[in-house]
């Protein structure tokens, strides 16, 4: 169906199909091309992704050998069992296997297309063969090991998403020692509050980085890291726009080592062969309360699991191009890393997306001829809001989809991309998270779009939404619960030797059962809607409701830029639910506009969670992937010590907190305990 086809009404519903693919787009699919193939090896035939899914959950040892098998995975070992262990938490694949991520990642490499296509704010745009990517990769992991470093050694990274992050990590992967990242723009507190829990080797840090136009110095704080870093041995040092300039002073750093002089000599890519459960990363959740997770991910689990994400649910093949917007502490530069070993091509954005225009994003999306666009929910909403009309401006004829995370796609936005960047575009809002490296909920090529909708669960993933009762339920909104193990899941946070902060995290609320903290509600189609965090949801007279629901409606007025919502109902309290909304530029919040945005709210959403009170504020808290600050506002606003609240490093805009610690004083809630 052409959007063009439909009537306004139509258009605006949950769950209006907005884009069909028709079949001379589905056949040449790498999910038709698995199907096609389990019919021809496996004799399982399936008419229906819903189908397809179902099998792959109800028989998840043949799903994940199939997989291993279409993609031809190498390793050295038995690949029986697929599972050892079954149980949640401690499930163990392939316990007889050995192999390694990079090794994965360049049996693609060729001469026919570039590896990686990198654009920063201070450089400009090159491409990176993958013989160039081949060189270097070989040349800094021998490096490492003259450094000492070997399997199991953790090696931090600060730096932002440019080719030499890359060319570092896979260096790491070959060898098998055990990467982790923060971006550049975390300030100190929040990096060592990560970097100290797994006390590095070796640390890769810039020494300043590009960003709206201006020049942001490093070179302090990373003496401040490597201050309260003892174990790093060797601190490899990427220029960047200070350092390039002719006038710079020289660097006071400890155990330097240049970058020019760590790939300088050249050395054959050697392939470290590692058990399947090897780590090969550590991520982070998001830090805004206490110390972060070090979450801890396995070589082969990745490597599954990537391939089966990127290749089947995101349709990559051999000459795509992928740019998925976001920094070096975001789960999603991993993600993008694993569009590499499907034969596509990565396009690393290592900038402001609306500089130095509005429109310098969508231009270059259109120059380099990218065919899928990722990025924050939010970056698309903010386009809508600022009335761009890419589709006027470039072609864009090689976008072939777009997907959206982070948080809930609205339906206005997604209307705005068939009508202002492509009426024939393949639209995914999609679901997953740092915890598992890739998505619970999110798309696939042979579905259509349907308005604010995620299109389907990922194969392998036994996703449900559980009731009060523990029961699963469709058509309802319930907890977001896996029933059964994934290959990426954690195998354990670094520093919790007794698993007793992994256990809390997930099996504390369904012992054997993953509860991953998202309400979400699963149509009798196989489509979702995510609702918001399961602890920030607001419950009014007994009556749930997403966050995301109540900024869906809220946003959508054309004076509202941005908005936060709370409930401060605690242990016997009445129920108190404040508004807090951004306003556009000149827009005033008088009484005429707090009207108006209570009777959207009880016209659209609902007539219980019309909040009691409405506050402009100059910026929503959030952090530094964007996501707003719910849970620790209500935390303050409830009478939390700011300090166990949220670190000002953890966040994207901390000035913005000022606000809410003044609130708090005048509402003078009782302390939680």
């Amino acid at each position: 169906m052409n959007p063009s086809d439909r009537t306004p009404d139509q258009a605006d519903a949950p769950g209006a199909v907005l884009w069909t693919p028709r079949p001379d787009q589905i056949a040449p699919t790498r999910l038709a091309a698995y199907m096609r193939w389990l019919a021809a090896e496996r004799g399982l035939h399936f008419d229906h992704y819903q189908d397809l899914w179902i099998w792959s959950v109800d028989a998840l040892e043949p799903f994940w050998q199939s997989i291993w098998d279409f993609f031809e995975v190498q390793a050295d070992g038995a690949c029986d069992p697929v599972l050892g262990v079954s149980t949640m938490p401690g499930a163990q694949w392939y316990p007889n296997a050995r192999l390694n991520y990079a090794e994965h990642i360049f049996r693609r490499a060729t001469d026919e297309r570039p590896a990686l296509i990198a654009r920063s704010e201070d450089t400009g745009t090159h491409a990176v063969s993958w013989a160039q990517l081949q060189r270097d990769t070989g040349a800094l992991a021998a490096q490492l090991r003259q450094l000492g470093v070997g399997a199991g050694d953790r090696v931090a990274s600060y730096l932002p998403n440019r080719p030499e992050t890359v060319v570092a990590f896979l260096a790491c992967a070959s060898l098998g020692a055990i990467w982790s990242s923060c971006a550049p723009d975390m300030g100190a507190t929040v990096v060592l509050d990560r970097f100290r829990q797994i006390e590095p080797k070796v640390l890769l840090a810039v020494d300043s980085y590009s960003y709206n136009g201006k020049t942001h110095d490093r070179r302090a704080l990373v003496e401040e890291l490597l201050l309260g870093l003892p174990t790093v041995r060797h601190v490899i040092h990427v220029a960047g726009p200070v350092c390039r300039a002719a006038s710079h002073q020289p660097l006071a750093w400890r155990d330097r080592l240049s970058w020019s002089d760590a790939i300088s000599v050249e050395a054959e890519l050697r392939f470290e062969r590692l058990p399947f459960e090897h780590p090969l990363w550590i991520v982070y959740s998001s830090g805004t309360t206490g110390l972060p997770k070090a979450i801890v991910h396995s070589q082969g689990g990745i490597v599954l699991t990537h391939l089966k994400t990127m290749a089947l649910q995101h349709d990559l093949r051999p000459g795509d191009r992928l740019l998925f917007l976001g920094g070096t502490g975001w789960i999603v530069w991993n993600l993008q890393i694993g569009a590499l070993l499907t034969g596509a091509s990565i396009v690393l954005y290592d900038g402001n997306p609306a500089w130095p225009d509005t429109t310098a994003l969508w231009r270059f999306i259109d120059e380099q001829r990218v065919t899928l666009f990722g990025c924050g929910a939010a970056y698309l909403i903010n386009c809508m809001k600022d009335g761009l009309r890419p589709r006027d401006l470039v072609p864009l004829q090689h976008l072939r989809a777009i997907n959206a995370t982070g948080s809930p796609l609205p339906i206005d936005a997604y209307q705005w991309v068939y009508d202002a960047v492509k009426p024939d575009l393949w639209l995914a809002s999609i679901s997953g998270g740092t915890d598992i490296a890739s998505g619970f909920v999110a798309c696939a090529p042979i579905l259509p779009v349907n308005a604010g909708e995620i299109q389907c669960r990922e194969l392998g993933v036994a996703a449900h939404a559980f009731n009060d009762a523990g029961t699963p339920v469709i058509d309802e909104v319930g907890e977001l619960v896996v029933t059964k193990p994934m290959p990426s899941m954690p195998i354990y946070f670094w520093g919790d030797p007794e698993n007793r902060r992994y256990l809390e995290s997930y099996f504390e609320m369904y012992p054997g059962l993953w509860r991953h903290g998202d309400w979400i509600r699963f149509t009798s189609r196989g489509t979702s809607v995510i609702y918001g965090r399961s602890d920030s949801t607001i419950n009014r007279y007994g009556i749930r409701m997403g966050t995301a629901e109540i900024y869906r409606v809220v946003e959508e007025l054309p004076e509202v830029r941005d908005s936060l919502v709370v409930d401060l109902e605690y242990l016997g309290r009445p129920s108190f639910m404040p508004l807090f909304v951004v306003l556009a530029p000149g827009v005033v919040l008088d009484e005429a506009l707090k009207t108006r945005i209570a009777q959207q709210i009880r016209s659209k959403a609902s007539a219980r969670h019309v909040p009691n009170e409405i506050y402009q504020v100059a910026e929503i808290p959030r952090t530094l992937t964007g996501k707003k600050m719910e849970v620790p506002v209500r935390k303050l606003l409830l009478g939390a010590a700011p300090e166990k609240v949220a670190s000002a490093d953890a966040m994207a805009n901390p000035n913005s907190i000022g606000f809410f610690l003044r609130l708090a004083e005048e509402l003078n809630p009782s302390p939680t305990p």
